[in-house]
């Protein structure tokens, strides 16, 4: 109950704000700050309420269709930077995890962390072999809070789904539950390292980028080992290091990898922040802290594909009509607008070259969700990514033409993709499919026409099934009949009332108050039952093509 106070507290305080609440869909009105707090004192808040709420504001401001830009500006500068936990504690969890002790695993561990967040801390370390380390150990007790946390917050969100309007818009429920596996998956380390090495082989066919690789000997589900990545971060590169390296090949070679990785390997690294890049000694870029993965299935790859690539090319009315068939229509659509401000803002990106492709998506799911339209959460992370792509390439190199360099790949991507439809794999395929429909097509249309011919040809509606109808029917009737006999109770009693009689309850006949009150409770029964167990009707709801 104390943690549930905690976090009505911050959604009642920033209710009017446009977190949680909704963003204000209406650009030419401003939303209102709290008097009390601003973006960075939200930021705060939710640091205050631990490592669950951190992870959660990191997602949120993936989400323009929920907090307004400035606050998901500040979400963005979120920074992880906590109390450390004594070292002494992080060796007894490697103990426990790996088995063995620091002092045999290791030639030498540097007691100060490198770093330290509320989920874990990491230290340098120094292997038998002489190799350079990094060793990111999980505080303890943070899965269990993190569990709690979202039962907790699966309750609120449940709870908005149900009750208000831009719940059962955007469904906080499901954001919630995708929010809730990722976090669970980026608590197992395990899984982490083989997002290292998955990631180190898709981007293998580009040698600027480097995945330090997990020493899996000292690596468990709350412990990952991993080759140090030495270097400076890409915000913080001196000039004369500039006039020394070309730092375009890098930012080039860093979308190309990013856009194979989403397009073709169907993965989505959640953050690529410049706290993850580093700029190495041999004029590489180290990509590391890949916990936050998130898969994106082959059709729903092949939408967002067709999606980005028409919104590079300005093709305004296909980014819509792509955008439709991977929403949802909720009731209150608006397909005249949605297709006319979709149309105005390509046209604007079209004509402008300081727009960019992650302002792009971002404002597609903006519009989107302002006209009744229900994106999936994979459209806002794409544009949170390539926007976090951009800011990055931005540092790196200024002058680099990121507009063309994603539209030159996402060509070479689309080419790949034809020539692999062509294979000799998938033509057998298509082939045999071809087979089975000619060989069967004359049977089925045959079968057809003997039920007509013998007038057997039966047609079954799924929309009203009998007994759900029948149900229904039941209750309506039921509930009729025992208004009825209410009323005619509660007349009997009136009338009985005026008999005099020698058995009396509080000085009335006893008989006329006993029907009396068996008539108020058998009301207050419907009533209770109209109020409670009543269910409306779900808003109408659509998906796929126009």
């Amino acid at each position: 109950m104390s943690r549930r106070t905690q976090i009505l507290r911050l959604l009642l305080r920033y209710r009017h704000s446009g977190v949680f609440s909704g963003l204000n869909l209406d650009p030419t009105v401003q939303a209102e700050v709290p008097a009390d707090g601003n973006p960075e004192q939200f930021v705060r808040d939710l640091e205050a309420l631990g490592p669950t709420f951190v992870k959660l504001g990191q997602m949120l401001s993936t989400r323009p269709d929920l907090v307004p830009p400035e606050f998901a500006s500040a979400l963005e500068r979120m920074q992880e930077q906590v109390a450390p936990i004594p070292v002494e504690r992080v060796r007894e969890i490697f103990e426990e995890e790996i088995g063995v002790s620091v002092s045999k695993a290791f030639s030498s561990f540097e007691e100060q962390p490198l770093g330290c967040a509320s989920l874990a801390q990491v230290h340098r370390a120094t292997l038998r072999d002489g190799r350079e380390v990094a060793v990111k150990v999980q505080k303890p007790e943070v899965a269990a809070q993190v569990r709690s946390d979202l039962d907790v917050l699966r309750s609120f969100a449940n709870a908005a789904d149900r009750l208000t309007g831009l719940g059962r818009k955007v469904r906080f429920a499901d954001w919630l539950n995708e929010f809730a596996k990722t976090l669970i998956a980026e608590l197992n380390y395990e899984a982490e390292a083989e997002n290292l090495v998955r990631f180190g082989q898709h981007l293998a066919p580009f040698p600027e980028l480097w995945v330090p690789q997990p020493v899996w000997d000292f690596t468990g589900r709350r412990v990952l080992t991993m080759e140090l990545a030495r270097g400076v971060r890409v915000d913080a590169i001196p000039p004369v290091r500039r006039t020394e390296q070309d730092m375009a090949p890098l930012a080039s070679a860093l979308i190309r990898g990013y856009l194979d990785q989403i397009f073709v390997h169907g993965e989505i690294h959640a953050d690529p922040h410049p706290g993850n890049l580093r700029v190495t000694d041999d004029c590489r870029l180290a990509i590391f802290d890949l916990g936050m993965v998130a898969h994106v299935p082959p059709r729903l790859r092949e939408r967002l594909l067709k999606l980005l690539f028409a919104a590079v090319d300005g093709r305004g009315e296909e980014v819509a009509d792509e955008t439709i068939a991977l929403s949802t229509r909720l009731e209150d659509y608006d397909e005249e607008r949605y297709l006319r401000e979709v149309g105005q803002m390509i046209a604007r990106y079209a004509a402008h070259d300081t727009t960019t492709e992650g302002q792009v998506v971002l404002e597609l799911v903006r519009i989107a969700t302002a006209t009744g339209l229900r994106t999936p959460p994979e459209l806002s992370l794409l544009g949170k990514t390539l926007l976090n792509l951009e800011t990055v390439c931005r540092m790196l190199a200024p002058e680099l033409d990121i507009r063309q360099v994603v539209e030159r790949h996402l060509q070479s991507v689309m080419r790949a993709r034809l020539r692999k439809s062509l294979s000799a794999a998938n033509l057998a395929s298509e082939a045999m499919e071809v087979q089975t429909l000619l060989r069967e097509s004359p049977r089925r249309l045959s079968d057809i026409l003997s039920l007509l011919a013998e007038n057997r040809m039966q047609m079954k509606v799924t929309g009203l099934e009998e007994s759900h109808l029948m149900e229904n029917l039941q209750k309506i009737a039921n509930r009729v009949a025992a208004g009825i006999v209410t009323a005619a109770l509660i007349l009997a009693s009136s009338q009985m009332m005026r008999i005099d009689t020698p058995f009396k309850l509080w000085g009335y006949p006893a008989i006329a108050l006993v029907l009396f009150l068996l008539a108020v409770f058998l009301g207050l029964g419907i009533v209770a039952s109209a109020v409670l167990f009543d269910r409306r009707a779900r808003a109408r709801e659509e998906r796929g093509h126009r």
